[in-house]
Parts: structure tokens; sequence; C-alpha cells
């Protein structure tokens, strides 16, 4: 395709890197060739991002670094010396998360340290928002926390969440407390399922609120880390019915890489806006 053009998102997060290759043609067709996540366990996010560009992300798209017309960065990874441009993370998950659910116009990004929801319109222009503290015990890190305390992988939450019988609501907004909970709650004899439910439980009661806040209805989608959450998913479609909201929960199986994602196809429409005005720009990572 003469038109084709090939540009990475790169999405720096507290606790994870994603990385996406698209093709855009520039006539409404967008293709995802490569994408990448890279767990940060404690690592300088800014190599993990190095090198899994070079080494992982490149190769998988079969190109080289003068042949990526833009490399544009989202969350924390305006540091990378190899980016064409960056893009702020509530547009970049609202231009990922129409791409991935074109029906949606709110997001709720749940990532390690905060949760943030977000309505935009039919071309990804951001309306509203809100966020959480980044004390608030409904965050990724949290959940973490609670994982390798109750001894259960994150993988595993999902599920055990959905079997709880008797769910023990955690109510502590700081995070420091909510684990003091669980730990009663483990003394307590209550099972890992109730207290997996109960949590997910509070984590949906207070993005209802966040989502209300913002004004969102209608089809919201989950990104971030914990969008894959499945107990998550279903607390957050229980939490709606009861509070009368507007709000129909969908997850999609690429929803962690929404902000990566959402900064490709961004950086695909800005080279080629840059180019019709006769901007040059330098050619995306050619410096690694």
């Amino acid at each position: 395709m003469r038109d084709a053009l090939l540009t990475a998102g790169i999405d720096v997060g507290s606790s994870a890197v994603k990385l996406v290759m698209v093709r855009t043609d520039g006539r409404g067709g967008e293709a995802v060739v490569a994408k990448r996540l890279e767990r940060l366990r404690r690592r300088d996010p800014l190599e993990v991002a190095r090198r899994v560009w070079r080494h992982e992300l490149l190769p998988a798209a079969c190109a080289r670094p003068d042949e990526v017309a833009y490399v544009a960065t989202t969350g924390e990874g305006e540091r990378i010396e190899f980016r064409t441009g960056h893009f702020y993370g509530m547009t970049a998950h609202a231009r990922g998360a129409l791409h991935l659910r074109p029906e949606a116009r709110a997001v709720l990004d749940v990532g390690g340290l905060h949760a943030r929801a977000l309505t935009m319109d039919e071309r990804s222009k951001v309306l509203s928002h809100a966020m959480t503290s980044q004390c608030a015990s409904g965050s990724g890190q949290f959940l973490e926390n609670i994982s390798r305390y109750l001894g259960v992988t994150l993988e595993e939450i999902g599920e055990l969440s959905q079997k709880a019988k008797k769910p023990e609501r955690c109510s502590s907004i700081c995070a420091v407390l909510a684990e003091t909970d669980v730990i009663n709650m483990v003394s307590r004899g209550i099972l890992v399922p109730d207290i997996l439910r109960g949590i997910h439980d509070s984590m949906a009661g207070r993005y209802v609120r966040l989502l209300l806040t913002a004004g969102a209805s209608g089809v919201t989608l989950v990104t971030g880390g914990l969008a894959g959450d499945a107990g998550l998913l279903a607390a957050l479609r229980d939490e709606a019915k009861r509070q009368g909201a507007p709000l129909e929960f969908e997850s999609h199986a690429d929803s962690v890489f929404a902000g990566a994602l959402g900064a490709a196809l961004w950086g695909a429409h800005r080279h080629r806006t840059l180019k019709r005005r006769g901007v040059a720009l330098p050619v995306g990572g050619a410096t690694m």
C-alpha cells in the first residue's frame, strides 16, 4: 500500500511497559502488526522500553527503526529519547478504546497506582474525566499485594472471585488500612474467594461512582492492567445494576494495550497532518 504508514506507541506505566506497532493507510484502515507487554519488576522502565523496542517489537513487526514514521509515547514515557512525540494518557486511552470498541463512549482505566474515568465522543475527543487518589485501595498494585499475601496469582484472582458465596466487603479507602482489613479477614477464617469478591465489590463501588462523577453512560471499556480481571468485570456489572447506573461494562483482549495503541494511532494522525503542512519530522526510532 503506497500510503501505508508504520507508527509505534509506547505506554510506560507504574508496573509495566506496553508497546504496539500499527500500520495505517490514511483511509480508515488500521491494523496492529506487533505488540509486547513487559512487567517492570523494579527495573528501570526506560531501559526496559529500549530493550523491548530494539529486540522484540521491531523484529516482531519485521521493521527497521528507519521504517517507523512516528514513535509516540504516553504515560511516563516522555523521557524516552527516541520518541517522536508524546501524548497525554487520557487522550491515548480514549483513542485506543475507540479502536477496540467503536461504540464505547467512556473508559475506565485501572492502572497500578490509580484509576481514572473519562468520557469521549465518536472522534475520541475527551469530554470529561475524574481520577482516584494514589493512596486509594482501588488499584492494580493493591490487588497485586493482596494476591501475594493470599498466595494466589494475579491470573487466578478473577476465577476465584466469581466462586464467592459470602463476599466480605473491604471498606477502607487507604491501601494500608485495606491491607490490614484483609489480614483480619484471614485471621477470622474468611475464605479467599469471599475476600477477593469483597475487594472487587469495594473497587467496583468506587469505580462506578467515579464514572458517574465524570458523566459517563453507555458502553464503557475497561482498560489498563486490570482489564482482564473477569472478577472485577463481574463486580462492575453487578454494581452498575445495584446503583441503577446507565453503564455497560466491556473489556477486550487488547484492553491492556489501549494506551499504547491510542498513542500509535495519534502518532499516525499527527504525522500525516504535519506532512500535509510541509513540516519535516525525524524518522521515529532512528537513533536506536
